[in-house]
């Protein structure tokens, strides 16, 4: 190269890494040009982000307003900032620094005392779920999230050659994470995102602030004893909306992971980024005259209680057939199921857990216990109550709108075949979660088909489709809207095609 297409290649460098190319002074460009030498396009570049000015990456991370260390940073532009310093440090690392990178993460959230101590402080600050169920999710979460394993090369040889397909890195990922899964979002999204070899700018949901900044602060503090680049992992010390929006509009973010609500779903779709939006859901659970009616109410009530029913896969609402109803019903009590007969106190309940318009919940009720719920009404419920059962219309509220609390509608219909139709209209499409307990194989066919969600759970408890008691990695940001489905590493990967022309095929 020469001193001219030096000097272009740095200017193109910098541009990523400030907001315009004009933060960048011609003068500085030339003087860098002739003091090249014979260096190497990287250590001119680390120079330069060096000599660049106060809105340059490398001043940023060393802003006092900055807590060193912890990857909290008073801005979001400093966040972002930080991160890309570090994305670019993160590409001379090899991929033995990734797996121990990732290890060490997986070490840190499965202490049992840290564990512990985040689970307690998610129930604490958010007011939502429950400590047990918290402890299996974050586990879960450090246990089963795929890491580099995910990043299978792909080969194909012949006449021609030989051709590579690899997984790379998109660069600097922006992570919207919800309250009703802090902890478990940043664990697995964590893992995830720097087993493909990116850093992450974390925006968590600013009711789960502490919790978050906490599990953020964990990550820093192991991967710098474990010699990684500082700020692979960064969020801002106050959430915030307008944080949000400036990480989802910064042109140094390369792609977007939205898990919440249909709005910031849609907000990321929109931004012109690569995105990956992981929506709501509202699972049916199908239950036919064929199932195994005590081992399905088990599975039903365990299902949608985990974490109060706080997870997009829990059971929204159940349909079942007829003719086995009224044993179902009787067995999801013996379960842990609150059959409310009174209309009264259920008409009540309605003006209680749902919003003004009827559209959706109260989010002062979302996951809360079954009992908490209860006592509201003035009804006092056994220890064991895990949900509260309500036989209802297929048209009613709680049939059709995603609750997020452990209250459980029953839909009584002639035969399966309605069955599986109404599910698909309760479902609306959101291409997430379905459940169905049947032994009839030809039933389970086509309900998965008609269906179509992300995870269809045949015979067991939704969560079951997490990897929680079934197989399969774990993940808690599962992609229905832009396809990806049950997000792992290669999720946050571009794919890259290398050719070896006429060479190297050796059959």
């Amino acid at each position: 190269m020469n001193d001219i297409e030096i000097a272009q290649a740095v200017s193109n460098v910098l541009s990523r890494f400030t907001k315009t190319t004009s933060d960048t002074a011609p003068e500085a460009v030339s003087e860098i040009a002739q003091a090249t030498g014979g260096d190497t396009l990287d250590a001119i570049v680390a120079r330069a982000l060096a000599q660049a000015p106060s809105k340059a990456p490398a001043t940023a991370v060393q802003s006092p307003a900055c807590e060193a260390g912890n990857g909290a940073f008073a801005s979001m532009d400093e966040a972002i900032a930080a991160a890309v310093l570090a994305q670019v440090q993160y590409r001379h690392c090899s991929m033995q620094d990734r797996a121990t990178f990732v290890q060490g993460i997986r070490d840190v959230f499965l202490q049992d005392a840290v564990l512990q101590g985040i689970s307690r402080m998610a129930v604490e600050e958010t007011g939502m779920g429950n400590y047990a169920d918290k402890l299996t999710k974050n586990r879960v979460a450090a246990q089963k999230t795929p890491g580099l394993e995910d990043l299978v090369t792909g080969a194909l040889s012949g006449d021609s050659g030989l051709t590579l397909t690899e997984f790379s890195a998109y660069g600097v990922i922006g992570s919207i994470t919800p309250t009703t899964n802090p902890t478990e979002t940043i664990i697995n999204n964590s893992i995830g995102m720097l087993a493909a070899g990116n850093s992450v700018v974390f925006s968590p949901h600013p009711r789960s602030r502490n919790v978050s900044l906490y599990c953020v602060e964990l990550i820093n503090q192991k991967l710098a004893a474990l010699g990684a680049p500082a700020n692979l992992v960064v969020t801002v010390t106050q959430p915030s909306i307008d944080n949000t929006r400036s990480l989802i509009n910064d042109p140094r973010i390369n792609m977007l992971v939205a898990t919440g609500g249909p709005a910031i779903v849609k907000t990321v779709m929109s931004s012109g980024k690569k995105a990956i939006g992981a929506g709501a859901g509202n699972p049916p659970a199908v239950v036919d005259e064929t199932a195994d009616i005590e081992k399905a109410a088990r599975d039903i009530i365990r299902g949608c209680s985990f974490d109060n029913n706080l997870p997009c896969v829990a059971e929204k609402e159940v349909i079942v057939v007829n003719q086995v109803a009224d044993y179902l019903i009787h067995c999801m009590k013996k379960s842990g199921g609150y059959l409310l007969c009174d209309k009264q106190l259920i008409r009540q309940l309605e003006s209680l857990v749902l919003n003004e318009k009827g559209s959706g919940p109260d989010t002062a009720f979302v996951g809360k216990d079954a009992r908490y719920i209860l006592q509201q009404l003035g009804v006092s419920a056994p220890e064991d109550t895990k949900v509260i059962l309500i036989e209802t219309e297929k048209n009613h509220p709680f049939v059709l709108h995603e609750l997020m609390m452990p209250v459980l509608p029953v839909v009584r219909v002639d035969n399966v075949d309605e069955a599986i139709e109404l599910a698909v209209q309760v479902e609306h499409g959101n291409r997430h979660t379905a459940i169905m307990h049947s032994t009839n194989v030809e039933k389970l066919t086509k309900m998965a088909r008609q269906i179509q969600t992300t995870i269809f759970v045949k015979n067991g408890p939704s969560y079951a489709g997490l990897g929680v008691g079934g197989e399969g990695h774990a993940t808690f940001t599962i992609a229905g809207p832009t396809g990806e489905g049950l997000t792992s590493a290669r999720s946050f990967a571009r794919t890259r095609r290398c050719v070896m022309v006429e060479a190297l095929n050796v059959r």
